[in-house]
């Protein structure tokens, strides 16, 4: 189906789990004809990723939301009003389709605005429990997608739906060969791959690069360890670092039999579809509001990983752990096999069309 001159408003903010399911959907809208616009705050992540896409980015006064009492969450009350009188100006000139937030605290004044002004809101929320963001924006939108069953449950005020993960389609399309000459690596050793998020991880990255000779007599090692954190010293022929991959993930998905990973929603579900037992070391308290805490508890209680606290990351303690996976390979990777749901972000984006359409 191709549409005329219309326009769709995406918004989301603050961590690069609340952009990269836009980032994914702003080519499927492109696609049908349909222009993408961003709202998002003047100097958040967000403003960095989208502005490589080339589409009209609008930027708000946007506040932070805080769990706790603090002089500054009186001064962000006057930065959310003056973000949703800034959003209700955009959605009245660019007249789009429909709303999609992603979350995080940009996203709060936007839906508000669209809320004000007639405009459907749909809100995707990928985490087991749902981020105050999306919990005060959910009771003004049209509909709350979630990637997990229970998730769905814990939305009282709105009309909320099970989506499933949604999944990169070329994830599925990664080849031996091509990991194997990325990495120098045979098939004669299991292969681990170390992944840190989208800004790796310290204690994890020094983890390794402290105990690599004694992980390297097992395993060969791919290390995803993020922008700057490459240890240059290391000379092992079963260790390779990059700071970042793209579309050469797939093929080191492809090789790799067990993998070391935060518990960012997206993340795990693209290694769960992928049939690769996990070991999630999630980001704790002091980092997060224990959204990976939660996540990783739901995939162990599955069958899909074993959990490991930051706090307790030893040799003795990861070892235990990999052996374990080692001796009930075929049976995780079983469970994996019988989970079938999600969608792409093409089919997600035909979604969000017919809805908005009725």
């Amino acid at each position: 189906m191709v549409h005329e001159n219309k326009k769709v408003m995406l918004t989301g903010g603050g961590t690069v789990g609340h952009v990269m399911l836009n980032k994914l959907l702003i080519p499927e809208f492109q696609k049908q004809n349909i222009e993408p616009h961003y709202i998002g705050s003047k100097k958040g992540i967000e403003k960095d990723i989208i502005s490589e896409l080339n589409i009209p980015y609008h930027e708000i006064s946007s506040g932070k939301l805080r769990r706790y009492l603090s002089f500054e969450n009186l001064k962000d009350i006057f930065k959310v009003v003056k973000g949703v009188t800034d959003a209700k100006k955009i959605l009245k000139r660019e007249k789009p389709l429909f709303v999609f937030s992603k979350g995080g605290f940009v996203s709060v004044p936007v839906v508000l605005a669209a809320a004000a002004k007639d405009v459907p809101v749909y809100i995707h929320e990928s985490d087991l429990t749902p981020g105050l963001a999306n919990r005060i924006a959910s009771k003004f939108a049209t509909k709350v997608f979630c990637t997990f069953e229970t998730t769905a449950e814990q939305f009282t005020d709105a009309k909320a739906e099970y989506l499933g993960p949604v999944i990169r389609p070329e994830l599925s399309s990664g080849t031996h060969e091509a990991g194997y000459a990325l990495t120098g690596f045979n098939s004669g050793k299991p292969v681990l791959i170390v992944m840190g998020g989208s800004l790796g991880a310290k204690i994890i990255n020094a983890f390794v690069h402290d105990n690599i000779d004694k992980l390297t007599e097992k395993y060969q090692i791919i290390h995803l360890t993020g922008r700057g954190n490459i240890n240059k010293k290391i000379r092992n022929v079963n260790y390779k670092q990059f700071e970042f991959v793209g579309d050469e993930l797939a093929d080191l998905l492809a090789i790799s039999d067990i993998v070391i990973s935060r518990s960012g929603s997206n993340a795990i579900f693209e290694l769960l579809l992928q049939k690769k037992p996990m070991i999630l070391i999630p980001l704790g308290l002091d980092q997060s509001r224990g959204d990976q805490i939660q996540n990783a508890k739901y995939f162990k209680k599955k069958g899909y990983a074993e959990v490991l606290k930051e706090e307790n990351l030893n040799l003795e303690n990861l070892n235990e752990k990999l052996n374990y996976i080692d001796d009930n390979y075929s049976d995780i990777t079983y469970k994996m096999t019988q989970f079938n749901d999600g969608v792409n972000p093409a089919e997600l984006a035909d979604k969000l069309i017919g809805e908005a359409s009725e």
